[in-house]
């Protein structure tokens, strides 16, 4: 190491010669065209792939931003085919409503069906209208296929419905050949069959017949159906009358509420009725 030391020291002059050698063939290869031309090209080469990487570089952090945007985007757009879907099925179920318009249906309030209590026996159902349109207690709730309750609570917008399938509800009705009365009720269990009462074994009812609200009703106009006799059995004195309601609550959309009642007077006069006889 000492020896290389001092054979640069020997040699500074020759050395220092050297480097003015080649620096001065380096200057005289810088003047040349072609070498600038090819400087020049690397130079932008060189640029441009340092710009590419940082371009990547910099896309991996914008990346997430666009994936969000294309999914808030996305979102949006679902949600609005959703709600167009839902007013078009809307649409549906009310033109399904009041198809055929049936006399017992004019002039019906059309309404949703926006809430429901499930249970084995004490069902209810809350309908999007409340006494700002209309709607008030003991008014009759029907669809093109029959009877399905009567309103018992009203708010401004509102309104709750014990419906058939409820065994505090009862109607009476009437079979359509045979013109037997009898009392509709229901005592839970399936919700398509309910359960005819009072129907004497000296009656001449059918399975097959179809039921009918009853003047005797109290709350609905006669001629509204509900059902069909499925199956009859005897007992001492009745007849086991089971009867398929014309209604599915099960897909049970919307609904028409009736304004019309039966008299007014013939209800006040019952009322008398029981009265004298509780006093008696």
């Amino acid at each position: 190491m000492l020896s290389f030391f001092r054979f640069i020291a020997k040699h500074t002059a020759y050395l220092f010669f050297l480097l003015y050698c080649g620096i001065s063939i380096l200057l005289m290869q810088l003047q040349r065209k072609e070498t600038l031309e090819a400087i020049r090209e690397r130079g932008i080469a060189a640029n441009a792939a340092v710009a590419e990487q940082l371009m990547n570089f910099s896309s991996i952090f914008t990346q997430k931003e666009d994936n969000e945007r294309l999914m808030l985007q996305n979102a949006r757009l679902f949600s609005q085919v959703m709600h167009q879907q839902e007013e078009l099925r809307d649409l549906k179920a009310m033109n399904a409503a009041v198809t055929g318009d049936p006399a017992w249906a004019r002039q019906c309030i059309i309404a949703r069906i926006v809430d429901r209590r499930f249970s084995p026996t004490d069902n209810m159902l809350i309908i999007d209208a409340g006494s700002s349109k209309g709607i008030a207690k003991d008014m009759t709730v029907l669809t093109p296929d029959g009877l399905v309750g009567r309103i018992t609570t009203v708010s401004r917008n509102y309104a709750k419905i014990l419906p058939v399938i409820n065994d505090d509800f009862m109607v009476s009705v009437v079979s359509d050949s045979t013109r037997t009365f009898g009392i509709l009720s229901w005592s839970g269990g399936d919700e398509r069959v309910a359960h005819l009462e009072h129907v004497p074994v000296s009656s001449n009812l059918k399975v097959g017949e179809r039921l009918t609200t009853s003047d005797y009703s109290t709350f609905a106009l006669r001629g509204i159906p509900v059902g069909q006799v499925v199956r009859m059995t005897k007992d001492k004195l009745f007849y086991n009358v089971d009867v398929r309601l014309a209604v599915d609550f099960s897909s049970l959309s919307h609904v028409l509420v009736s304004p019309a009642k039966p008299s007014e007077e013939k209800i006040e006069f019952m009322d008398e009725e029981s009265v004298r006889k509780l006093r008696k």
